[in-house]
């Protein structure tokens, strides 16, 4: 079978989605391939809970997250469903930025307060907090699956096609403004050219884009693949509030993916076992979650085992003993997921003639789902560039 569509997207986590949401909604045709069936958890878009964190201190993100939170209603408002619940979250620890990151808020419009160590934890029992406490009431907890799936939903409303279980086995550049995606759905092989192709596959994007960098002139950044190893722990009292929670030890916050536990420069006891920094928020009916953030082990994401890396998951464990008394530390669940970064943490959203590429979301990039969405979008349409802090050329 042979056809043509405006734009093929590879890739039906949450980036891809929102991309297919966008583009319908301006009349474009749209395909999106997804490799698993709905709702697995092979990727990183799947879960019950992210935290809608504003804590930026940089224009561009913090220009994103003023214009996600509207989007994220108006997804609500299309599909009748619940994504979005402003909890705040609290910032804490001695870092020096927080300062930085304040300023940064109220020049943007976003509410935020400083809180002494006893106001917040009066407030929040669940949680020992720590030197410096800057909370956002206009931050929360977003539901992972739900929204992949109502970006879905409202993309196929739009007049999109959503095909899962559906492997992509070779894009091939045909000219400018021509591609060609050879996939398998299970009923054989197909074959569909695109005016244009996005490639928001997460940890398999390298394996996507590497046979079309010699074609188009371009390498990739590079994109770090690991195996992140959250848990969930059991609450001890469900009557307390939970706000999410971003812990920092300072500024200086380990040794990179699977190195070992943070030497942090001036740091006591405390922190001695710490890999990074820690994120985490309450997830309703499972748990408090809590991870390490980009540190777990590398891997190819055909190979996983889904099994945690033990000393690590001990070390959060500990973590869950010293800082959260509102959690039972040895009754938990481990939750797997991968993470794909760039070396300095910014997204990869830029296109190279008839290939757009949405990349290295993992760890921060969930909470900007829509707008990234409407970004690759007017890279399709070529009607507006991405920030340059996204480009694909950029030092790396």
């Amino acid at each position: 079978m042979l056809c043509t569509v405006d734009t093929v997207i590879i890739g039906g986590g949450a980036m891809g989605s929102a991309t297919a949401w966008q583009l319908a909604r301006r009349g474009r045709d749209v395909l999106l391939l997804e490799r698993f069936g709905p709702g697995h958890t092979n990727g990183a878009s799947h879960g019950a809970s992210r935290n809608f964190n504003v804590a930026y201190a940089d224009e561009t993100h913090l220009g994103m997250l003023v214009e996600a939170l509207p989007l994220w209603r108006e997804l609500e408002a299309e599909t009748g469903e619940s994504l979005l619940d402003l909890t705040g979250i609290a910032n804490h620890g001695p870092n020096p930025e927080f300062a930085r990151v304040a300023e940064a808020q109220t020049r943007a419009g976003i509410a935020n307060e400083f809180l002494t160590v006893d106001e917040a934890q009066g407030r929040w029992p669940g949680i020992r907090f720590d030197a410096t406490v800057l909370f956002n009431a206009d931050a929360g907890r977003l539901n992972a699956d739900r929204s992949v799936a109502a970006l879905q939903t409202s993309a196929a409303r739009a007049g999109a096609t959503v095909h899962h279980n559906t492997r992509v086995l070779e894009v091939t550049i045909l000219g400018p403004t021509e591609v060609r995606v050879r996939f398998d759905s299970g009923d054989g092989e197909q074959v569909v050219t695109a005016n244009s192709v996005v490639l928001t596959a997460g940890a398999w994007t390298e394996k996507l884009f590497s046979p079309l960098a010699a074609d188009l002139g371009v390498t990739l950044p590079t994109l770090t693949v690991t195996q992140e190893q959250p848990a969930h722990f059991a609450v001890r009292d469900e009557g307390i509030d939970w706000p999410g929670f971003n812990h920092s030890p300072g500024t200086g916050v380990g040794p990179g993916a699977g190195a070992g536990p943070a030497a942090i420069a001036g740091a006591g006891d405390d922190y001695r076992y710490w890999y990074s920094g820690i994120y985490g928020m309450f997830t309703p009916g499972q748990g408090v979650k809590a991870g390490w953030h980009g540190v777990g082990p590398q891997l190819d994401p055909d190979e996983r085992t889904f099994q945690p890396e033990p000393v690590q998951l001990a070390a959060l464990q500990q973590y869950a003993r010293d800082w959260l008394p509102g959690v039972d530390a040895d009754d938990f669940t481990a939750i797997s997921c991968t993470y794909t970064t760039t070396v300095d943490s910014a997204f990869v959203l830029d296109r190279v003639g008839p290939v757009v590429v949405g990349a290295g979301f993992s760890g921060h990039g969930f909470k900007f789902t829509p707008v990234i969405g409407r970004i690759l979008a007017d890279l399709v349409d070529e009607s507006r560039p991405a920030p340059e802090l996204f480009s694909l050329t950029r030092q790396r």
